[in-house]
């Protein structure tokens, strides 16, 4: 696999249109919070989980709106606390109620180069420097609008088998997208955890949705990163699931490593393991095509 088709990058696939003769219901909304008029929008590419939007402002400034989905209010939070608590360039929220979100519109695109890798490395490693008591987080967030929860753990691996590997594959089953048969054979890996998985120093801040259709670059540089899924983790499962969909390479990770040198075995046996994750995720949102995935890394450990 070497795209994710969920999230939306901040792409306009159309020219902004004037608006005048049929607003939609929000851009009063918008006007009252802002103090100033949408008179154009453009519909911004992806956007599977909710309808996103450019839209123009009579004062010349753009901003990007996101409706259509249940709580944008949670990912308007997930950003301030990422601008509050870390570096990580992220869109200013100008308002974040449940059914909309108002951000930041941000330069770049969605391709990375080689200098742009190594930006994010640098970014990232800051970012995992953030740290706290527990893993988890002190509220359940959410990813791709799925629930994710985040009870305070003391330990990493009871965390990740508890409440990402057995959750999300308990989910999928009751959702009817997993078979009992593999459920089982999960229950099974996820019961040798504590063998093939590494208790961190500490928990790490993590974005937690780390593919490239969230991160944008300019120059060379990242300019930002949207659509987090944050709580505190092994930072080990960010750079996972960064491997997952082609998101970083080579000019990545020799960068992160000089930055937080990555332990021996992790591209050998646990990056697959915290991917069984995301892959669940993927079941679960887009169905059995993603299954394939999943019955290579149970393969490979033998269960």
């Amino acid at each position: 696999m070497d795209c994710c088709p969920r999230c939306a990058a901040h792409t306009p696939i159309t020219s902004p249109r004037d608006m005048a003769a049929d607003p939609p219901r929000w851009f009063s909304t918008i006007e009252a919070a802002l103090g100033a008029k949408p008179v154009g929008r453009s519909p911004l590419s992806g956007g599977s989980i909710a309808r996103v939007d450019r839209i123009e402002l009579a004062d010349g400034r753009h901003v990007v709106v996101k409706t259509g989905a249940s709580g944008l209010a949670l990912e308007g939070e997930m950003l301030g606390f990422l601008a509050e608590h870390s570096y990580l360039p992220v869109p200013r929220v100008f308002l974040a109620h449940d059914d909309i979100l108002v951000i930041e519109w941000l330069p770049g695109s969605t391709h990375l180069d080689p200098s742009s890798e190594a930006h994010a490395a640098e970014l990232l490693a800051a970012l995992h420097e953030c740290t706290s008591e527990n893993f988890g987080f002190h509220r359940d967030t959410v990813i791709g609008g799925l629930p994710q929860p985040n009870p305070e753990t003391r330990a990493w691996i009871p965390f990740f088998r508890d409440h990402r590997l057995l959750y999300m594959a308990r989910d999928c089953h009751a959702a009817g997208s997993l078979s009992a048969a593999m459920l089982a054979r999960l229950e099974r890996l996820a019961a040798k955890l504590d063998d093939l998985l590494e208790e961190p120093d500490r928990p790490s801040l993590v974005h937690g949705d780390m593919w490239s259709g969230n991160i944008l670059s300019e120059g060379g540089r990242i300019t930002g990163f949207l659509d987090p899924a944050i709580y505190y983790a092994h930072a080990e499962i960010e750079l996972a699931f960064s491997t997952l969909f082609g998101t970083f390479g080579e000019a990545f990770f020799e960068r992160y490593n000089g930055r937080r040198p990555i332990r021996p075995g992790f591209f050998e046996v646990r990056k697959d393991i915290y991917n069984l994750w995301h892959l669940l995720t993927h079941v679960r949102l887009f169905g059995p095509s993603y299954l394939g995935g999943v019955e290579r890394v149970l393969a490979r450990h033998g269960v």
